[in-house]
């Protein structure tokens, strides 16, 4: 199969869909690769090391998209890149299509086959191909967090993990999925107050087993949120319901009672945000302000450690893009019905149920599309 791997395109985002060692063990198998040029050179992987690995470098998206039958990316395709899609094209990438309307309504104009990462599934119902990004962007929260508490930042001028004879920050985590456990190691780990907050019991139980009295876990309902909230120098949210937009638990009334100069991470922005205030930034103007609370909302937040977010992500990716050019797009989900939950837009249908339901779109079952 002929794979085309085009360079990242939005702000700050230096992550490639592909390493070197990939493009490797795919030429390996006899598929064709095709590379923008430059395409991982921001995070040090040169032209030359695609082509030693038997990828053909190419001078523009262009020239990919036209010789490519399937795309592999890192993040949604833009305006520009979505006007490049064919129906004979599978697009495999990070989507997020539920609170994108204009990328819905493109992608399903393009006819193309677009399998979202963040949908594949696993045998335990999880998301393999999020959790790389989900463990980086709640590492990256807390990092995030604890700068923008500084003053210069707009912040408190809280020091995350205080200092003998001073309290530490106080931390509110929404969330005991992926991100909340990677943000709250680092939390933990800066000496940080910590209460996270989920309405799972069982994550809670975990969560207190490993942690004792380090950490405080409280089951969350509109009262127990809000007061963790309001009380709070620091809030992440990493609430995710797969493939839907993200629900707004942190609402209005609860920012303007948050202190002065306190913060908001919101890693749910790239599903629209989980608090009512929440709007997307880039890494170039990643905060602004809303009654006080200085809010950071970055869509890409692993970008900004684009090698160690690429290697983590093509750790997962790699099965599934083998699956796909070793047997074609229908076939390989066929095979694999997780890899089918990835399916969000096919021949000008959507075939994901939350997507449909948020963009207005007809809901079309994926299975009633693998025998065309």
């Amino acid at each position: 199969m002929k794979i085309g791997v085009p360079k990242e395109i939005k702000n700050h985002e230096y992550r490639v869909g592909m390493t070197p060692a990939a493009a490797h063990e795919l030429c390996h198998h006899e598929h064709r690769v095709y590379v923008e040029t430059n395409a991982g050179a921001a995070i040090g992987f040169t032209d030359e090391d695609y082509r030693q690995a038997g990828a053909s470098i190419l001078g523009t998206a262009r020239e990919v998209f036209d010789a490519a039958e399937l795309i592999v990316k890192v993040k949604e395709p833009q305006a520009v890149e979505r006007a490049m899609l064919r129906p004979d094209h599978t697009l495999f990438t990070y989507l997020h299509l539920a609170p994108d309307q204009a990328q819905t309504d493109d992608l399903v104009r393009s006819g193309a086959t677009c399998i979202a990462y963040e949908t594949v599934t696993d045998r335990t119902g999880r998301l393999p191909l999020l959790a790389p990004m989900s463990e980086v962007a709640g590492r990256m929260s807390i990092q995030a967090g604890a700068h923008c508490l500084e003053k210069a930042m707009g912040g408190r001028g809280v020091l995350l993990g205080g200092v003998p004879g001073v309290s530490p920050a106080k931390v509110a985590i929404i969330g005991g999925g992926v991100v909340g456990q990677n943000a709250l190691a680092m939390a933990v780990g800066m000496g940080a107050q910590v209460t996270v907050l989920d309405r799972n019991m069982d994550v809670l139980r975990m969560l207190d087993n490993l942690y004792g009295n380090r950490i405080s876990t409280l089951f969350s309902t509109a009262q127990t949120l809000d007061q963790a909230v309001t009380e709070s120098d620091l809030v992440i949210g990493g609430v995710l319901i797969p493939g839907a937009s993200a629900p707004k638990l942190v609402t209005r009334d609860m920012i303007q009672r948050m202190p002065e100069g306190s913060v908001i991470v919101d890693v749910a922005i790239d599903q629209g945000g989980c608090t009512e205030t929440s709007k997307a930034t880039t890494h170039d103007a990643p905060t602004y302000v809303v009654d006080g609370v200085v809010h950071y909302c970055v869509a890409n937040m692993p970008g900004a450690v684009a090698r160690t977010s690429t290697l983590a992500l093509n750790n997962v990716t790699l099965p599934f893009v083998a699956a796909l050019a070793n047997k074609g797009a229908v076939q390989a989900m066929k095979d694999d019905p997780h890899l089918l939950a990835g399916l969000n837009v096919s021949g000008g249908k959507v075939t994901y149920r939350e997507v449909a339901e948020a963009t207005g779109h007809p809901y079309t079952d994926p299975k009633s599309l693998l025998g065309s």
